[in-house]
């Protein structure tokens, strides 16, 4: 048995215990030492968890402020690990939900300490090591959440058990999760290599790159290197993550680390009021009130020489309504509970009830959930719209791949919207594209390209995933996409990728009558599996998309499903 390991089998023993014991019964020494010995675990999955956001410290305070708050409610001190990386995990997706809109801007990771960078220099890393740590930057909030974990797990700091309990899911699901984050950091250690290499045609695409990593440079990079024999090369052999894991150890507390248990600056009669009103035991309140704790500005305890520090508590952040980006991942082996559309139209899903609607008004229509077509019924004729002709703020194609990319269209005539979705690199719940700052009308009017992307195409398996990717999932009442999807424009409006959860991407072309009506008569005979789908009626009462508004919100993915135009 490794030093790492005996070290971490002596904190859950009888020592902790007794210690716990103690500090539940109101030990203002025993809660001293327990803060003080667990605090750079919660520090060490926060951090990286967050890699090193400003709101590190907040995360960390709020997480050690709830355990303390919430210690006499622990039955099994045998389970404090487990429950205390728990209540971390919590208060990290409290966080993603709370963050405004303003807040989603990757960038603000750069005005604090990059936990990358910490970890490297701290525990002093070197080559492969040192790569694992800077691949971390690469990776997604929900990844790198995951990581965090799994890291532990790795450097013996949790078991599997712990990992699964904290993450909320099962041991089954975790092993699946976990698999899916170590290819993604593998893919992003292949990053970080190339960056670190001599190849022209890589200095030559990242001229324009600010050098802060994010999902659209790492899609780049990704391609780049799938496609490049120099920066594929790997001139030794390439570790796994885990085995350079084993052992690691925690990243230390820096100096001047503040910590406050919700008194920072309070009187101690102002303390017991504010531990009362969130429900701390009389017993804990009694030993954080003591003078020996300092609820005094400026008070110091000295923990093994990372320096805790009482502050004025920060005020919590707005909260911001949740999005479908801060929702579970459905288990990557489980089917969504939508069923999807196979080649008998008796298995499609029920349309649900049209809305009341307001004969011959533009937007009393909007798009619904419906029922697949029969795939051999030819549709109807696509009524002829006037077209004088619509252009693209990206040119002849818009190929959106990541979110914040957005298309303006202009003019009056036919756009297609053609569908990715790539559910091997990443399931979940996906965020919808939305049009915003519509300025006349907006028209779904045709769905194409041979086949819905809930057609099965394999045991299990549908365009929106399969037992061996897991799945996407739409938000509950929105339409089911098909590869190709015309709209009609008369005025101009901004289509706006808002991918997170799931990866998806679309591209966005000006297009024509002729180019849409052949579409959808492409059938089961010319080698699709249905034919299209005509929507429009050629009147104003033809459906109107959904997720369409004619104002600009600061985040577009806030847009509502139900479409008011």
């Amino acid at each position: 048995m490794s030093r790492e390991r005996a070290y971490v089998d002596e904190r859950a023993g009888s020592q902790w215990r007794s210690t716990i014991a103690a500090a539940q019964a109101g030990d203002r020494q025993a809660l001293d030492e327990l803060v003080e010995g667990w605090l750079p675990l919660v520090y060490n999955v926060v951090g990286r968890a967050l890699n090193g956001h400003a709101d590190v410290d907040d995360v960390v305070q709020e997480t050690m402020l709830r355990a303390v708050g919430n210690l006499g409610s622990l039955r099994d001190p045998d389970s404090f690990r487990s429950w205390l990386v728990a209540i971390a995990m919590r208060q990290i997706r409290d966080r993603a939900r709370r963050r405004q809109p303003a807040h989603l801007d990757e960038s603000a990771a750069y005005e604090a300490t990059d936990f990358a960078e910490l970890t490297v220099l701290r525990l002093q890393l070197e080559g492969q090591r040192r790569e694992v740590a800077e691949a971390v930057r690469w990776l997604d909030d929900e990844d790198r959440q995951l990581l965090s974990l799994w890291w532990l797990e790795v450097a013996g700091e949790l078991t599997r058990r712990e990992l699964a309990a904290a993450a909320g899911i099962s041991r089954q699901h975790a092993a699946v999760r976990v698999q899916r984050v170590k290819e993604r950091l593998e893919t992003a250690r292949g990053i970080v290599r190339a960056l670190d290499g001599a190849c022209p045609d890589l200095r030559e695409l990242t001229d324009r790159w600010n050098g802060r990593p994010d999902s659209v440079w790492r899609k780049r990079l990704a391609r780049h290197i799938r496609g490049c024999g120099y920066c594929g090369d790997t001139h030794e052999a390439v570790v796994p993550a885990e085995r350079l894991l084993v052992g690691i150890a925690l990243v230390p507390i820096p100096v001047g680390f503040t910590l406050s248990l919700a008194l920072g600056g309070k009187t101690a009669v102002a303390a017991t009021a504010t531990a009362a009103s969130v429900g701390w035991s009389a017993k804990v309140m009694a030993a954080i009130t003591q003078p020996a704790v300092a609820v005094t500005a400026g008070a110091t305890l000295v923990a093994g020489g990372a320096y805790v520090v009482t502050q004025t508590p920060q005020a919590p952040p707005r909260a911001a309504a949740p999005t479908a980006a801060s929702t579970a991942r459905p288990p990557a082996r489980t089917p969504p509970v939508t069923p999807t559309a196979t080649l008998s139209p008796s298995s499609s899903p029920s349309p649900s009830p049209p809305p009341s609607r307001k004969t011959g008004l533009y937007g009393t229509v909007v798009d619904a959930v419906d029922k697949a077509p029969d795939p051999n019924a030819e549709p109807a004729a696509l009524p002829h719209r006037r077209e004088s002709g619509v252009t693209s703020t990206w040119g002849a194609k818009a190929v959106m791949q990541h979110r914040g990319e957005k298309v303006t269209l202009s003019g009056q005539g036919y756009v297609l919207v053609r569908w990715q979705i790539s559910p091997q690199s990443r399931p979940g719940a996906l965020v919808m594209p939305t049009w915003t700052g519509l300025k006349g009308r907006l028209f779904h009017v045709a769905s194409g390209g041979g086949r819905r992307m809930d057609d099965t195409t394999g045991p299990g398996t549908t365009g929106m995933g399969g037992p061996d990717t897991g799945y996407t999932v739409l938000p509950d009442g929105t339409q089911q996409m098909w590869q190709n999807e015309y709209f009609y424009v008369d005025g101009s409006v901004t289509l706006n990728q808002n991918e997170r959860g799931a990866d998806y991407g679309v591209i966005v072309f000006p297009s024509t009558w002729d180019a849409a009506e052949k579409d959808v008569r492409t059938g089961p005979d010319q080698g699709a599996i249905r034919y299209g789908q005509v929507r429009d009626n050629g009147k104003d009462t033809a459906p109107v998309p959904q997720y369409v508004t004619r104002g600009t919100p600061p985040d577009p993915a806030t847009v509502s499903q139900r479409s008011r135009v």
